[in-house]
Parts: structure tokens; sequence; C-alpha cells
């Protein structure tokens, strides 16, 4: 950007590669926090594959939205490939939605894509957007 002032950088490792997820929450006026879970990148555009709840959830409740979608399959491991992190993203789901909770001015936030290796610690979020209210309501 002409003009811009540089102050440093910021260098991180690259994400590994993974399965693309998408974990989103919105604010509903009748329903309040709600949360959506399911194949993430272009794949939600495309299979519309994806659960929804009411936030906040349980464990037991992210661990039902996770395997609904008819993806899981591919999350837990098709035909040999290694198995996604699915406990990383349930856990996920479940802060998400406290997050969603615990400050009523956040409206929409989305996750997507949130890169999901295999083992323990296997989730990366590549990309989020955030919208909130004003305090006074409004956006």
């Amino acid at each position: 950007l002409p003009g811009a002032e540089v102050r440093g950088a910021v260098v991180r490792r690259m994400i590994p590669a993974g399965h693309e997820v998408i974990l989103g929450a919105q604010r509903d006026a009748g329903f309040g926090a709600t949360l959506m879970f399911g194949l993430g990148g272009i794949f939600v555009e495309i299979f519309h594959d994806v659960t929804f709840a009411l936030a906040p959830i349980p464990p037991a409740t992210a661990k039902a939205m996770v395997r609904q979608v008819r993806a899981y399959r591919l999350l837990a491991g098709a035909r040999g490939a290694e198995r996604a992190d699915i406990e990383g993203i349930e856990q996920c789901l479940v802060r998400l939605g406290q997050l969603v909770s615990d400050f009523p001015r956040i409206a929409e936030l989305d996750i997507n894509p949130l890169i999901v290796g295999a083992g323990p610690d296997g989730c990366n979020v590549a990309d989020v957007r955030i919208r909130l209210e004003k305090s006074d309501g409004k956006q």
C-alpha cells in the first residue's frame, strides 16, 4: 500500500494439509445463538452438507453434529486415509458455542476453513470472519 508504514512482521509455520471444515455461529432474534458445522472451503457451497444446533452446546451435541454430516466418513478415515482430529473439531464447536453465548455482541462468526489434520492438535484456523453488533444493538 502506498504510504504504509511497516513496523514488523509475523512469521508463522505453514498450516499442514488436512480436511477443510466450516464452523459458524449466528445470532437469531427468535432462537438466540446458533452453531453450524460442515465441510468447508468450496464444499459447503456445493454440497450444503451442514448441521445446526443452539448454543452453547455440551460435548455430546458437538459429537452428534460432526457425525451427522454425510461427509463424516471422509473425516473418519475412509478407504484407509488418516483419521482427522475429530475430537479437536468437537472441542472447537463447544468453545465456539460458549464464545458466542458469553459475548452477545457477536452477530456472526465464520471459521472457514478450519484445516483439520490427523492426530491431536490437528485443528488450525486458516480464515475467520466476525461481525459485531454495536452496543446499542445495531450492526
